[in-house]
């Protein structure tokens, strides 16, 4: 029976093979892998231990066997060989004036591909490009343009968690996020606040966004008018995990704490406010306006 398994390459990139539970694969085991026309040499990062669909078993590369010190020997010969290949890349991209930084140069096991990722702002046409390597390196050339996020992926880091970067140690897709998720889990919408090592917006405001918007329901907003056993004013903080709302009292009172379920709202009298509305709103949107630059 075949298990599935992820296998990382050199160049950081990582994708889901098969291997026959005979072959008893652990994690940080070094492989072959058999992947469409060529040899690939991996490391195991993950074991999902499931057994492979019927549908997926030929599409999906397949674990040849445990590395052998041999096989460790000349994937080393390989490393020296990418090494000279990405000072060739760059060169060529410096006389060929093409707008796109590259990352790394990585072949595969057999030296029939070498694939190179980039990084750009926008579409590069480097058709030229691969002629020139092709011809250099004697080999079939693969350039691969990958993100912001999984260029982090690849370098790796430590989060503001103190953990390894999410991307880094168990993303394989990066989920679609939005400015909006910060809005309702009430962060503050600081740029250094909620954007990771990247650039953009943190991963982790996915994880906990459906709970946040279950704790928001039935908690006032900031702005409202309220009753409060210590008199009549107005909401000015709120914190959804405790579920407690900070209330500035009319007259120039002190701010008080309350639970939700202290306070009642005064809808009657939020029109009073009215005069200030348009001014937040205008600074809100050029909050928004400049915070889209982090999303994808």
């Amino acid at each position: 029976m075949d298990i599935l398994c992820d296998v990382r390459l050199g160049n950081g990139a990582r994708y889901r093979a098969r291997a026959a539970d005979t072959l008893n694969i652990k994690i940080k085991d070094w492989v072959i892998v058999r992947k469409d026309f060529f040899l690939d040499y991996g490391q195991v990062v993950c074991q999902c231990g499931e057994p492979v669909p019927e549908d997926d078993k030929d599409k999906l590369p397949r674990v040849q066997r445990q590395a052998t010190e041999a096989d460790q020997s000349k994937a080393k010969e390989n490393e020296t060989k990418a090494s000279s290949a990405f000072k060739t890349a760059q060169k060529f991209v410096e006389r060929l004036n093409l707008p796109m930084k590259l990352l790394n140069a990585h072949f595969s096991f057999d030296t029939k591909l070498a694939t190179i990722q980039f990084t750009a702002d926008g579409r590069v046409d480097f058709r030229e490009l691969v002629k020139e390597l092709s011809h250099a390196l004697s080999s079939r050339i693969e350039l691969r343009q990958i993100g912001v996020r999984d260029e982090t992926a690849i370098y790796g880091g430590i989060g503001v968690c103190g953990r390894p970067l999410c991307c880094s140690s168990f993303i394989r897709e990066f989920s679609s996020i939005n400015v909006k998720m910060a809005k309702e889990q009430d962060l503050s919408l600081t740029p250094t606040t909620i954007s990771g090592a990247c650039g953009r917006l943190k991963c982790c405001l996915k994880y906990e966004h459906e709970g946040y918007l279950e704790l928001e329901k039935g908690m006032p907003r900031r702005g409202e008018f309220c009753e409060c056993a210590q008199g009549r004013g107005r909401i000015v903080d709120r914190n959804l995990l405790t579920r407690k709302v900070t209330v500035q009292l009319e007259g120039g009172g002190n701010n008080v704490i309350c639970s939700r379920e202290e306070v009642t709202l005064s809808s009657s009298s939020r029109g009073d406010d009215q005069a200030g509305q348009p001014k937040r709103k205008m600074e809100e949107t050029a909050i928004s306006i400049d915070l889209k630059k982090l999303e994808d």
